[in-house]
C-alpha cells in the first residue's frame, strides 16, 4: 500500500467518531430520579458506556428490573421475523422458576408481549386469572398473576420489549412502565452502539479495499478461500452425507481461519449442544459425538444460542469458566451461527493460541456456514423423503397382510387357521420374536392359548392355561379394554413363576390388543420381544388385525349357530317322520289289517250267495294291497330296519326294493350317530328314486365307507344326466341335509354322461352330534 492511500485511509477512519450516547449522558449528567432504587440504572449505563456486548447489558437489566422493580419474573424478548418472540435474558428477585433464555414464544396467545407487539405501546395484564392460550396457562403455573411490557425501540423500529411479571394478588404499581422505559432506552442504546460498531468495521474494510490495501498474500488467501468453498460445495452438490461435510467445513475453516482449532455443534431441542466435529487442539472436555457441556455460561455456544448471532471471546482469561481453553492453549475464538429453514441450528467455531481473531473473521466465514446449512437442509430433506418412504412402504406392507388375513375370513376359513394367520402377520409386521392369541377366562384371571408363531424357545400349545399378572400386556388389556404396551422393568423384580420364565426367555417387551366380539371382551392379541421395548406406535398398528381375528370369531360362533339350529331341525325332522311311521304301524296299519283279517274270516263262512262271499274276498285282497302300500310308504317316511339294525342293512335293503340293478359296496363296521346315517339313507334313497323316474338308467352304483371319522358315499348312475337342483328334483333337500349336519355335497351331472352324487359326513366318536365348528 502506498503512503499517500495509507494517510487518506487514516482520514477517512479519523472521520467517523462516536456520537455521546444516552448512556454516557446518563452518567456525566447523573440524571436519575428518586425511582432509581440503589443505582441500577447507573450500574446498566456504565456497562453500555464501557461497550459491553447487548447479550450482557441485556442480562444486567433484566436483573436490575428484578432487584429495583422488586417484581418476581423479568425478561427481555426479541421480536423475529417470522412472528414470535425470543427470550434473550432473563432475570428474578424471589427465586420464581426462570423461563429458559432461547424459549420461543407465540405472538397469538394472550400476553403482555403480543400486545406490545401489536401496539407498539407499553401494556400491562392485571390477572392472568382468564387470559387465554397456553403461554397464559404456563404463566399461571409458574404463579405470575400480572405482568407489564415496554417496547425497546432501536433506531426508530420496535426491536422488542421488556416484561416483569409479579405473583403477588395486587397489579402492578401504575409507574410500573414509566419505570421500565428508562431501562429500554438503555437496552436501545446498547443495540445501537453494537450496531455502529458493525457499520464502523465494515466501513473501516471498505475504506482498505478502496485504497488497495489488499496485498499479494491477501489475494492468494481469498484464492485459497475461493478454492475451499468450491469444494465444499462439490461435497454439497453430490449429496455426501452430512458427516462428511461437517468434517470438511471444519477443516477448512481450521486451515483458513482458525490458529488453533475448529469446531462444530448441534443445539438439541432440550438447549444442549452435540459436538459434531473437531480439528486441532483437544482436551477432556473435547468428546466428538458426545454433548458438549461445561461450557462458558457467556462463552460462544451460549451466546450464539441465545442471541442467534456471530459471537467471539477476544481473551478466555477474561471470562468465568474459560480455564480449560486456556489450558489446551486457546486465547480467542469466533464462532458463527448456523441456520437452517429459518432455525437455529448449530455452530461453527475456529478459536487461535495468540491474540484476538481478525475483526472481519465472522464475514469471512459467512459462506462457509451457508454451505453447512445447505448441506443439512438437503439431509433433512432427503431424510423426509426417505421416512415417507419408508412409511408408505410399511403401509403397503401393513395393507397387504389385512388383505390376506380378510380373505381367510372372507371364505370362512376356520378360526384357528386365522388366528394363526393374524399372529404371523403380526410377528413379521412388527419384527416381534414370537405372536400369538390367547382367550380370555370368563373370570379374566387367566387366558388360553388358541395358537401362536414365533421363534422364542419355549413355544406354549394350544389350549395352554396363563394365569394372569398385572405386569405382563394381557392382564392390562382386561383391566383397561384398551390395547397395552409394557417392557421388561416391570417384571424385573417379580418373582412369581410367570416373571421368572419371562426373564429366562429373555422377553423384554410386550405388546397385546384386544379382540372384541360383538362388544364383549373376548381375547387378545400379543406379540414379544427380545431385541428391545416396541414402538409406542405398536399396538395401533395391530387394532385392525384384532378387528379381523374379531370378525372371524364372530363369524364363526354365527355359524355355529346357524348349524347347530339347522341340526336341530333336522333331527326334528327325523323325529317327526319317526313318530308318523310309528303312528301309521301301530294304529292305522294294525286297524286296517284287523278289518282284512275279519273280511278273510266272514268270506269263509256259509253264505247263502256266492255273489256276497265274492265280494268279501275281493274287498279284503284290495285292503291287503292298501296295507302293503301304506307299509311301502311308511318305509320312505322313516324306514324302521334304519333304527334296529343300522345303516348298512338299511341300504342293502334299499337295493333289493330297487326295479334297477344296483352294484351295492358298503364298507361300514357297527352303528354310526342316528343323524349321519339317516343323512346318509335318504342319500341313496333319493337317487335310487330319480335314477329309476328321470334318469333312464339301467345300473346305479352305490359305495360307502366309514373311515378316518368321515363317512362317504358316492351314487353313480349311468343314465341321461343333467340333473338340476334349481327343477325341484329333491337334490336341494339332500343337499342342507348334508351341510347341516357338517357335511359337504356335491352333484355332478352332465347331459348324457350320468349322475353322481357324492357326499362326506363327520362322524364323531361315540354317536354324538357333529362339530358344528368344523
Amino acid at each position: 500500500m502506498s503512503r499517500q492511500s495509507s494517510k487518506k485511509a487514516h482520514e477517512k477512519i479519523t472521520e467517523l467518531s462516536w456520537e455521546p450516547t444516552f448512556a454516557d449522558r446518563l452518567i456525566n449528567n447523573g440524571a436519575w430520579g428518586p425511582r432509581d432504587g440503589e443505582g441500577g440504572l447507573r450500574r446498566v449505563a456504565t456497562l453500555v458506556a464501557r461497550g459491553v456486548t447487548p447479550t450482557e447489558v441485556f442480562s444486567a437489566v433484566a436483573e436490575e428490573l428484578a432487584r429495583v422493580l422488586g417484581v418476581d419474573n423479568t425478561g427481555l424478548f426479541r421480536y423475529e421475523p417470522d412472528g414470535s418472540a425470543i427470550l434473550v435474558a432473563n432475570g428474578t428477585e424471589s427465586g420464581v422458576k426462570k423461563v429458559p433464555v432461547g424459549t420461543r414464544l407465540s405472538l397469538e396467545d394472550e400476553h403482555v408481549a403480543a400486545m406490545v407487539l401489536r401496539t407498539g405501546r407499553a401494556a400491562r395484564i392485571n390477572s392472568y386469572e382468564n387470559a387465554a392460550g397456553s403461554i397464559a396457562a404456563h404463566l399461571r403455573e409458574l404463579g405470575i398473576r400480572s405482568a407489564v411490557g415496554a417496547p425497546i425501540v432501536v433506531d426508530g423500529r420496535l426491536w422488542g420489549a421488556a416484561v416483569v411479571g409479579s405473583t403477588r394478588p395486587e397489579p402492578l404499581p401504575p409507574d410500573t412502565e414509566a419505570r421500565i422505559a428508562d431501562f429500554t432506552d438503555l437496552v436501545a442504546t446498547a443495540i445501537a452502539t453494537a450496531q455502529t460498531r458493525a457499520e464502523l468495521t465494515a466501513s473501516r474494510a471498505r475504506i482498505a479495499a478502496d485504497a488497495d490495501v489488499r496485498a499479494e498474500p491477501e489475494l492468494r488467501e481469498l484464492a485459497e478461500i475461493q478454492a475451499a468453498l468450491r469444494r465444499l460445495a462439490m461435497l454439497v452438490a453430490r449429496g455426501e452425507p452430512p458427516e462428511a461435510v461437517f468434517a470438511a467445513a471444519t477443516s477448512e475453516a481450521l486451515r483458513h481461519f482458525g490458529g488453533g482449532t475448529a469446531r462444530m455443534i448441534r443445539y438439541e431441542l432440550d438447549g444442549t449442544a452435540t459436538l459434531l466435529a473437531n480439528e486441532g487442539t483437544t482436551g477432556p472436555h473435547v468428546r466428538v459425538g458426545k454433548r458438549w457441556e461445561d461450557y462458558p455460561p457467556t462463552g460462544l455456544t451460549a451466546t450464539v444460542l441465545s442471541t442467534g448471532r456471530a459471537a467471539r471471546v477476544d481473551d478466555y482469561g477474561d471470562i468465568p469458566g474459560g480455564e480449560p481453553y486456556l489450558r489446551e492453549g486457546l486465547r480467542s475464538a469466533v464462532a458463527m451461527p448456523i441456520h437452517v429453514n429459518g432455525r437455529l441450528w448449530g455452530a461453527i467455531a475456529v478459536g487461535s493460541g495468540q491474540g484476538p481473531l481478525p475483526p472481519d473473521t465472522e464475514q469471512r466465514m459467512t459462506e462457509f456456514t451457508d454451505l453447512v446449512a445447505t448441506a443439512v437442509a438437503n439431509a433433512q430433506t432427503w431424510g423426509a423423503l426417505e421416512a415417507s418412504r419408508d412409511e408408505l412402504a410399511r403401509l403397503l406392507e401393513e395393507q397387504a397382510a389385512l388383505r390376506r388375513v380378510a380373505t381367510l375370513v372372507a371364505r370362512g376359513i376356520h378360526p384357528v387357521e386365522i388366528f394363526l394367520a393374524v399372529a404371523e402377520e403380526v410377528r413379521r409386521l412388527l419384527g416381534a420374536d414370537s405372536a400369538g392369541i390367547a382367550r380370555f377366562e370368563p373370570d379374566g384371571a387367566s387366558v388360553v392359548v388358541v395358537g401362536g408363531v414365533g421363534e422364542v424357545p419355549v413355544k406354549l400349545p394350544a389350549g395352554t392355561r396363563v394365569e394372569l399378572r398385572d405386569y405382563i400386556a394381557p392382564a392390562v388389556v382386561w383391566r383397561t379394554g384398551r390395547s397395552a404396551l409394557v417392557n421388561e422393568d416391570l417384571w424385573s423384580s417379580a418373582s412369581d413363576r410367570i416373571a421368572e420364565g419371562l426373564r429366562e426367555l429373555g422377553i423384554r417387551s410386550m405388546v397385546a390388543s384386544p379382540i372384541i366380539v360383538e362388544g364383549c371382551m373376548w381375547g387378545v392379541v400379543n406379540a414379544l420381544s427380545t431385541r428391545g421395548p416396541f414402538p409406542p406406535d405398536t399396538a395401533d398398528r395391530m387394532a385392525d388385525f384384532t378387528e379381523l381375528a374379531g370378525t372371524a370369531v364372530g363369524n364363526a360362533e354365527s355359524r355355529a349357530e346357524v348349524a347347530a339350529s339347522r341340526t336341530r331341525i333336522v333331527a326334528a325332522a327325523d323325529e317327526a317322520r319317526r313318530r308318523i311311521e310309528r303312528d301309521l304301524h301301530d294304529g292305522a296299519q294294525q286297524h286296517l289289517l284287523a278289518l282284512a283279517l275279519r273280511l278273510r274270516s266272514a268270506a269263509t263262512a256259509p253264505h247263502e250267495s256266492d255273489e256276497i262271499r265274492t265280494e268279501i274276498t275281493n274287498v279284503a285282497a284290495e285292503l291287503t294291497d292298501v296295507i302293503e302300500e301304506l307299509r311301502e310308504i311308511s318305509r320312505g317316511i322313516h324306514p324302521a330296519i334304519l333304527s334296529s339294525a343300522g345303516l348298512r342293512p338299511a341300504l342293502r335293503a334299499l337295493g333289493r326294493r330297487s326295479t334297477i340293478p344296483v352294484d351295492m359296496d358298503v364298507r361300514i363296521d357297527g352303528r354310526l350317530p342316528e343323524p349321519v346315517e339317516v343323512g346318509a339313507y335318504y342319500v341313496v334313497s333319493e337317487m335310487l328314486t330319480n335314477a329309476t323316474k328321470h334318469a333312464r338308467a339301467s345300473v346305479v352304483e352305490v359305495d360307502a365307507e366309514a373311515s378316518g371319522g368321515t363317512l362317504r358315499v358316492c351314487v353313480r348312475d349311468n343314465g341321461v344326466g343333467g340333473a338340476d337342483p334349481q327343477r325341484g328334483s329333491g337334490l336341494v333337500g339332500l343337499k342342507d341335509r348334508i351341510e347341516a349336519l357338517g357335511g359337504t355335497f356335491s352333484l355332478h351331472s352332465p347331459p348324457g354322461g350320468g349322475t353322481t352324487v357324492s357326499c362326506d359326513l363327520p362322524v364323531m366318536a361315540g354317536g354324538g352330534q357333529p362339530d358344528p365348528d368344523r
